[in-house]
C-alpha cells in the first residue's frame, strides 16, 4: 500500500498493524462482498470492459477476496499488498489468486502488465503528497485504455486506530475529496469516466463512501 520500506516510519506501522490484524479480518471479511451489491455491479462492470485474456491487480488487496471473486467469474488476478500477514492469510483461502508483496509507490508489476486495476480502501493510508506517485504507478501498470476502479472514505478528516478487534495496532485512515482524487488522476494520465458516492451500508462504519472509475489515457 505505501512506500518501499523502511522508507517512512508511518508506512512501517501500518505493515505491522495489517500484519497483527491479518487472521481475523480475514475471517470476518472474506465474504464481505456478499453483502455489498454495488461494489459487485461496478466489479461486474470493470470485468465486461477488461481485455480479455489480461489480468486484473488488486492492489492493497488484504486477503484477498475481492480478487477471489473476480477469479470466480473467470480473471486471472494478481493481489498485491504491504503485510505479508494478509497475503499469507490470503493465499491460505484463495488459491486461485496470485499474490505478491508490495506497495502503491514502487509496485512489483511490469509496465503495462494489467488489463485492469482495482484499489478498495487502500489509497487512504497514504500521505496526501503520495497520491500522485501512486496513481503514476498504477498508469504504469496498465495496458493503455487499462480501466481503474478506486473507492476510499469522503471527508477530510484523518483518523486513528490504536486498538482493532481487541489488537494493539498504529494506523491512520484519511479521508479524501472525490474532486481532488479526480484532479489528481487526470494530472497522472487518467480519463475519469465515472464518479459517485453511497451511504454506509448497516454494517458497515458510518462513513460516505466514493467509487471512481477512470482509464488510463
Amino acid at each position: 500500500m505505501l512506500d518501499r520500506m523502511g522508507d517512512h516510519a508511518h508506512h512501517d506501522s501500518v505493515r505491522r498493524s495489517y500484519d497483527t490484524v491479518a487472521e481475523e479480518y480475514a475471517t470476518r471479511l472474506h465474504a464481505e462482498l456478499d453483502h455489498k451489491p454495488l461494489d459487485k455491479a461496478l466489479l461486474a462492470a470493470l470485468l465486461e470492459q477488461t481485455e480479455p485474456g489480461t489480468t486484473i491487480g488488486d492492489l492493497g488487496c488484504g486477503p484477498g477476496h475481492v480478487a477471489a471473486w473476480l477469479a470466480e467469474k473467470g480473471a486471472h488476478t494478481v493481489g498485491i499488498d504491504l503485510s505479508p500477514g494478509m497475503l499469507a492469510a490470503g493465499a491460505r483461502r484463495f488459491p486461485q489468486v496470485e499474490f505478491r508483496e508490495g506497495d502503491l509507490l514502487e509496485l512489483p508489476a511490469k509496465d503495462a502488465e494489467f488489463g485492469a486495476v482495482v484499489a478498495f480502501y487502500t489509497i487512504l493510508h497514504l500521505d496526501p503528497g503520495e497520491l500522485h506517485r501512486a496513481f503514476g504507478e498504477m498508469a504504469r501498470v496498465l495496458r493503455p485504455s487499462g480501466l481503474l476502479l478506486l473507492s476510499f472514505h469522503i471527508g477530510e478528516e484523518v483518523r486513528h486506530v490504536d486498538e482493532w478487534w481487541g489488537h494493539d495496532v498504529d494506523v491512520d485512515f484519511r479521508f479524501l475529496d472525490p474532486t481532488r482524487v479526480a484532479e489528481q488522476l487526470e494530472t497522472a494520465g487518467f480519463a475519469v469516466e465515472m464518479s459517485l458516492q453511497r451511504t454506509h451500508y448497516a454494517h458497515e462504519v458510518e462513513t460516505r463512501r466514493a467509487y471512481v472509475l477512470a482509464r488510463r489515457s
